[in-house]
């Protein structure tokens, strides 16, 4: 099902994508910051939002409806009806986490909304990845309209809700915070929660090695994993901390 429907996705979707992925989601948006601010020369603006309990709210219906447009073979919908009678959160709704067909099933839920956002609101700059999206734009006013409209448009279409406490639009020199990396003018650095748990991590590594739980190669493995991490972002003296291990 995956090539049926991937091909009429929207570019700047990057959940559980080939070639896509959290990194590219980052750098892409953080490019888009750039030209939009006109290499930080311009004061712009980022709305986040996120879905409130999007998987326990996925509507079976609506979902099955959205796949009957690509899928005819009877075979393929009455899997798919068997597939999602095996969970519910409540009668006819909920998907399950962690399930590779969820994650399809979640574009192509969401991918009305990344329409919605291109041809009826006109959105250029609109990034999403799985149930958390940005747009941005040099105009606060123009992000605060859009607010009710994306609100509405998940209720009466999708049986969605944004959820309260994740909406905000906050001017880019202050730090925006989109898929566990920090965007600001002139670098990306890691979130503070992320650098905390990376060094934790790296510690219990440790302790696991000086007692043989795990071997120098894993050891070594597990460092070179967080220097590609790090990679993407500017935190020097974090990189530095892991290249003592090295």
């Amino acid at each position: 099902m995956y090539p049926v429907f991937d091909k009429h996705f929207i570019y700047h979707s990057y959940s559980s994508r080939k070639a896509r992925g959290t990194h590219l989601g980052v750098e892409r948006s953080y490019v888009a910051c750039r030209k939009v601010s006109n290499n930080w020369k311009k004061k712009i603006y980022v709305l986040k939002c996120d879905v409130r309990k999007f998987f326990d709210s996925i509507d079976h219906s609506i979902l099955q409806n959205l796949i009957e447009r690509k899928v005819t073979c009877p075979d393929t919908m009455e899997l798919l009806d068997l597939l999602l009678q095996s969970f519910e959160k409540s009668k006819g709704v909920g998907l399950p986490l962690g399930n590779v067909t969820s994650q399809l099933f979640a574009n192509i839920y969401l991918n009305e909304l990344d329409q919605f956002m291109k041809h009826e609101l006109k959105v250029q700059y609109y990034f999403r990845y799985c149930d958390d999206f940005i747009i941005i734009h040099e105009n606060k006013e123009f992000l605060l309209n859009l607010i009710e409209k994306i609100r509405k448009f998940l209720d009466n279409q999708l049986k969605l809700k944004l959820h309260p406490n994740k909406v905000e639009i906050r001017p880019m020199r202050q730090g925006i915070d989109f898929l566990g990396y920090v965007m600001l003018p002139n670098m990306i650095v890691l979130r503070t929660g992320t650098k905390k748990r990376i060094i934790k991590k790296i510690q219990t590594a440790k302790k696991k090695l000086e007692t043989s739980t795990i071997s120098e190669l894993t050891f070594k493995s597990i460092l070179t994993s967080y220097l590609g991490l790090l990679s993407h972002c500017r935190n020097r003296k974090l990189e530095n901390y892991i290249k003592t291990f090295l």
